[in-house]
């Protein structure tokens, strides 16, 4: 798929200044978010509406001029809802290498599970600032580079002073087992699979795959794959000329009526109607 990858790999602004800006409404083709995780920090605005999140299987939800901090490596994705959001997403390390113990301590303080998300709205000091960023980042007026890399140190600190010394330690080996599954369906997604065939990925038994993956994703295995199926569907009803047969059996779906009732239980339209009404938006 264009645009649905699990472990983005795509390159984030340039070279020497690796940050990137996404705004996202409901005609992008990434409205609704599945979950995915990537090296970088990402920063989320949301300027109207709201979005249900879901961070490492915590769930937060951010109304218009609200805010989340998501570290890299976090699993995460959501469901806007009458939403207009925008991303930035950077590597932080990459904007703290000046400094070799800034880096350093910043990573120690992530791997030790001391950062974690966080949301903030404008009443905050992180707020204030990621608000900026978004600003830099929109307008590029001359030296933004500059103003935004100082920010972006200004929002470390803040993160480094407040990091959560209580915080109950992230289950790495958990999180990388359900990335595993999340990679297995991003790229067999149009194959037929089974919870067994999932758990395999995991190397875990079916029963405690099933209640790990709804802890991370509020998902069962089977459930979320069927999800991401249908944004994969909803995708091509949008960017392709296939038929919807052919995007049903593309999509790993064998019983057309099936694919049918489930696409219009996600996206409250059946797959015509719901190509129909995108195609009069796009013109």
């Amino acid at each position: 798929m264009r645009y649905i990858d699990y472990q983005e790999k795509s390159v984030r602004g340039t070279f020497g200044f690796p940050i990137q800006l996404y705004y996202v409404d409901y005609t992008h083709p990434q409205y609704e978010m599945p979950l995915h995780w990537h090296l970088e920090c990402e920063l989320i605005l949301v300027l109207k509406g709201h979005f249900d999140l879901s961070v490492n299987g915590n769930a937060h939800t951010l109304h218009a001029g609200e805010s989340i901090f998501v570290p890299g490596g976090f699993i995460h994705g959501g469901s806007p809802h009458d939403c207009i959001y925008e991303c930035v997403v950077f590597q932080m390390e990459d904007f703290l290498s000046q400094s070799v113990q800034c880096r350093e301590a910043y990573a120690n303080a992530l791997e030790a599970g001391l950062i974690r998300e966080m949301c903030y709205t404008r009443e905050n000091k992180e707020g204030e600032i990621i608000d900026n960023i978004f600003e830099c980042m929109e307008k590029e007026s001359y030296g933004y580079t500059f103003t935004t890399t100082g920010l972006l140190w200004q929002l470390a600190g803040l993160i480094m002073k407040k990091r959560t010394a209580n915080a109950e330690p992230i289950q790495p080996a958990k999180n990388e087992q359900i990335k595993r599954v999340l990679s297995k369906i991003k790229n067999d997604y149009s194959q037929p699979l089974t919870l067994s065939e999932l758990a395999e990925t995991a190397r875990l038994n079916p029963q405690y795959l099933c209640r790990a993956f709804r802890q991370v994703t509020g998902k069962t295995p089977i459930d979320y794959l069927n999800y991401y199926r249908i944004e994969c569907a909803a995708e091509k009803l949008c960017y392709t000329n296939l038929s919807v047969t052919e995007i049903a059996l593309s999509c790993g779906f064998n019983d057309l009526s099936y694919f049918n009732r489930l696409f219009k239980r996600h996206k409250n339209a059946s797959p015509s109607a719901f190509r129909k009404r995108y195609n009069s938006i796009k013109n």
